[in-house]
């Protein structure tokens, strides 16, 4: 004997509706949705971002310029004292001088900074002299490079100073 028990379900028209208008359930949307999102960014991480930009390189007139000795890097000191915001302030000074027949618009250099075991920790490549001053021929001037970004773990020893890029 089984008993048979009628239900009736009753829809409130006020209550949220968990479809879409076109019968497909919202959380089918959201995922799908999450899934198209997740497989952009995995292409985009994949294909990388866009090119870096590289830095301009020595050209060989400039590196030219530079073995023939016309550009010389002298008196370079490093002084480390606190600035304002109790960071330490790494300053370079130094003179830069150009003793060729050339007007030299702008030169950058590479300051490379090392770990104690000798390792490349840190690579920055700053402007000596800058396009609206320029350095005529048989000039000297001074410089001021100022680093307050410098790893920790450096040797506390003055970097290497490259010259990177020389503009005539």
């Amino acid at each position: 004997m089984f008993l048979r028990l009628k239900t009736s379900l009753t829809v409130d028209s006020a209550s949220p509706s968990r479809e879409s208008p076109r019968g497909i359930p919202v959380a089918f949307i959201i995922a799908g949705a999450l899934a198209i999102v997740g497989i952009v960014i995995g292409w985009l991480m994949v294909r990388g971002g866009p090119p870096a930009a590289q830095a301009p390189v020595l050209t060989p007139e400039a590196r030219a310029y530079v073995r023939a000795g016309y550009l010389q890097l002298g008196d370079v000191k490093m002084e480390a004292k606190e600035n304002f915001a109790r960071q330490m302030l790494v300053e370079i000074t130094g003179k830069i001088s150009n003793s060729g027949e050339r007007e030299l618009k702008m030169v950058e250099i590479t300051c490379v900074f090392h770990d104690p075991a000798g390792q490349v920790i840190m690579r920055e490549r700053v402007p000596i002299v800058k396009a609206q001053t320029g350095l005529r021929p048989r000039e000297t001037r001074d410089f001021r490079l100022p680093f307050d970004t410098i790893p920790q773990n450096w040797n506390q020893a003055l970097p290497d100073l490259v010259i990177a890029q020389i503009a005539f």
